[in-house]
Parts: C-alpha cells; sequence; structure tokens
C-alpha cells in the first residue's frame, strides 16, 4: 500500500513486511497488548472493562508519551486481520463493553476491512491522538460508534516542539468536528455505558495551563451543551524523552490540576476530571504481548 492515511501523509509504501513512512509500521497489524481494560472514563469502562487493543507505531512523535515502549520503540507482533477479528471476539467473550482501538489511525485501511468483513456486536472505540486527516475518518462513517480523541494543543508552537506536528491544531479540531458529526451527541445504554458519541481529552502539561484553557475555551465555543463530553486528564508522568525539555520534566503541581478544573467547571464543560493519583507509573500497562 502507498499510505496517506495520517496527516503526514508521507506516501510511504508499507508492505505485509517492511514498515515504512514516519510511523515505521507494516501493512498488517502490529499489536503489543489486547486485555480488559479498567481505567477509560466510566461510562467506556463500566463495571467489567473496555477491551482494549493497543497498535504499535504513532503518527504522532510526543516526547512525553507513556506508551513510548510501542509508539516510538516499536515493539509488537504482526498479526493477520483473520487473527484480529479473533481477538476482539475473545475480549468480547470476557465481558468487554465495547472494542477499543488505541492509536489505530495508521491502521484505519485495517479496521475498516476488519468491520466490513467482521461486524462486531459491541460498540467499537476509535481511541487515538487527534492527529487525523478528514478524509480517513469519512471512510470510518457509521463503522465507529465512539470517538476518543486527544485535543492537545492550540497553539502551533508547542505542538511542533512536543508532538512534531505544527499543524496539530487546525487537523485535530477540523477531525473532531467531522467525529461529532458523524456520531451526533453521546448516547448511553440503560446501564450508563456509552453506546455513541464523542469524549474529548486533554492531558494536562507541567507549565502549560494556559494552552489547557485555550482548549478548553475552543471545547466551549465549538459545541453545543450536550454534544460532546470532556475529559481533563491529570496523570502525566515525566516519560520517554521528556528529560530533554527541562519545563516538562517534573510531575504536575497540585496547583495546576486546581486551576484547570476550576477553570473547567467555570465553562461548564460536561464530563470528567481524573484524580491525581492516576499519575503513577503503575497504570501504564505492561505491553507484554497479552492477548496477543
Amino acid at each position: 500500500m502507498v499510505c496517506d492515511l495520517c496527516p503526514r501523509m508521507c506516501h510511504a509504501v508499507r508492505t505485509a513486511e517492511l514498515g515504512k513512512g514516519y510511523c515505521r509500521m507494516r501493512s498488517v497489524p502490529v499489536l503489543a497488548r489486547a486485555a480488559l481494560h479498567h481505567w477509560e472514563e466510566p461510562p467506556i469502562s463500566g463495571t467489567k472493562g473496555s477491551g482494549t487493543i493497543f497498535f504499535s507505531g504513532c503518527s504522532l512523535g510526543c516526547v512525553f508519551c507513556q506508551n513510548d515502549e510501542i509508539s516510538h520503540k516499536d515493539y509488537g507482533k504482526p498479526i493477520s486481520v483473520a487473527r484480529l477479528a479473533d481477538i476482539c471476539d475473545e475480549l468480547i467473550s470476557q465481558g468487554a463493553h465495547n472494542i477499543n482501538f488505541v492509536t489505530p489511525t495508521h491502521y484505519a485501511h485495517v479496521i475498516r476491512e476488519l468491520l466490513d468483513s467482521h461486524p462486531l456486536p459491541v460498540p467499537t472505540v476509535w481511541n487515538c491522538g487527534g492527529y487525523e486527516r478528514v478524509e480517513t475518518l469519512k471512510a470510518l462513517d457509521g463503522k465507529v460508534s465512539i470517538y476518543l480523541p486527544d485535543l492537545k494543543y492550540m497553539d502551533p508552537g508547542p505542538a511542533q516542539k512536543y508532538s512534531e506536528a505544527p499543524d496539530y491544531p487546525n487537523r485535530a479540531t477540523t477531525a473532531i468536528r467531522e467525529m461529532v458529526r458523524q456520531t451526533g451527541p453521546c448516547q448511553f445504554d440503560a446501564d450508563g455505558l456509552l453506546k455513541q458519541g464523542v469524549i474529548i481529552r486533554h492531558l494536562l502539561l507541567p507549565g502549560q495551563l494556559a494552552g489547557a484553557k485555550e482548549v478548553m475555551d475552543w471545547v466551549s465555543e465549538a459545541f453545543e451543551p450536550g454534544a460532546v463530553l470532556f475529559s481533563l486528564m491529570s496523570q502525566y508522568t515525566p516519560w520517554g524523552r521528556a528529560s530533554e525539555f527541562p519545563e516538562i520534566d517534573r510531575p504536575l503541581r497540585k496547583s495546576e490540576i486546581r486551576a484547570a478544573q476550576q477553570y473547567m467547571d467555570a465553562l461548564g464543560l460536561e464530563g470528567f476530571v481524573q484524580d491525581s493519583e492516576s499519575a503513577k507509573r503503575e497504570y501504564t500497562p505492561d505491553f507484554d504481548l497479552t492477548g496477543i
């Protein structure tokens, strides 16, 4: 395949044997873990867990990535689409409330093929960094139930410095509008589990409170109340290449978390606020090929 799935549009020739392009991945799926996950937002994790499938590789270069082992160091195992379908079925048999594709952007072609040939009886979650091509998302229209994108930055400066993507703000905001167009407002089942909709996540970074406020301002202005949910995350832990950037090579301060929460409340954004206790390395799953 000649790949133009993500905004980098590097037109790399990816084959089943050879990984190319910014994501460095083959055309076949490469997975690092597939298991029930209990630490997503409550209406996604529910009581039994979300069936998370972690793909290797990434179209972003976030220097602080907590999944650095698989997103940048490419750990994982190549599998077939047929095996991916079996993994989905196995997670559902374990009680998964949904199938949660984590960092799926560069495997949009695989997921589209999977969902065309193997419709799933539970909601599907597109759990991504927000750096998406609208054209790629449109090819998934009607196939993805829940979009779970990050909205990391509204300023091209930090987007370039920390994620190698100065076009991130425009790409992510345009993509999120398309996601909302596809799903409409959030819909829940009788047990309070999310069936359809968009939850926008923002990870607080040290010293970037102004940027967090810009993100929340955009969400508040872009969507009517109830159209989306917002998830303010405070799980940041210095990771990956964060040591190369002294200003973010520290934990969040409680005052930063408190100020961001207060701003979210003042805007009246509906959603979730992550407990500061989640900023621990043990909350990052082990990428040990579990379930693969």
